[in-house]
């Protein structure tokens, strides 16, 4: 089992954090390494925050999860999470990065990267769409943070997103889907160009 970070909104989508930890209790796919809510002081300086998610979570998880509702691109806990797991820093390495997509975003489109996840995940979808425009991720990813969109964009990164129902449907998919995100980990190259946002909006 690979340790995981589950980044998400605490606020609004708990719920789905709490049925992702329901289904692992049962079937045991993953190690839980992820921040609950309260876990960290929100007196603390950003920069303490940071170096908390930084080097006493996601030091030990290997991949990091990242639950999209309506509001997560918009909070600068999340973008400091996405940010630290493409790091690879001397304590913490980088880690693989899948997005799940919640229910209440309504979104249909999904995005395959690694090998053999097509037949594995969406073995009735016959044709697929290469996309290479940002206007286009947008329009199909409103709610996804920009900082995913950038590494949507660069092939190198190997960011899968997949949807909430298709993830938690069949655990052998979860299983699949978590290891190919830990095998790719060590080959991605991550686009971190696009500064720390500094506000939640």
């Amino acid at each position: 089992m690979h340790n995981v970070f589950i980044s998400y909104h605490h606020e609004n989508d708990q719920c789905y954090k709490n049925s992702l930890l329901d289904i692992n209790n049962q079937h045991k796919v993953f190690l839980d390494g992820s921040v609950n809510t309260n876990d960290i002081d929100e007196s603390l300086s950003d920069e303490r925050i940071k170096e908390i998610i930084r080097d006493e979570y996601l030091r030990t998880t290997t991949v990091t999860i990242l639950l999209v509702g309506v509001e997560t691109k918009k909070r600068k806990h999340v973008d400091w999470e996405i940010y630290s797991s493409m790091f690879d820093g001397v304590i913490n390495k980088k880690s693989g990065i899948l997005v799940v997509n919640l229910p209440t975003i309504n979104c249909l489109n999904f995005t395959a990267v690694h090998e053999n996840e097509k037949e594995v995940l969406y073995p009735k979808v016959t044709r697929w769409t290469t996309i290479t425009d940002r206007s286009e991720y947008e329009s199909r990813y409103p709610y996804m943070p920009e900082r995913i969109i950038d590494n949507l964009l660069k092939t190198e990164a190997k960011i899968s997103v997949v949807n909430w129902d298709t993830f938690v449907s069949d655990v052998n998919k979860m299983r699949f889907i978590i290891d190919a995100t830990f095998k790719a980990k060590s080959t991605c190259v991550y686009d971190l160009s696009k500064p720390l946002r500094r506000n939640n909006s």
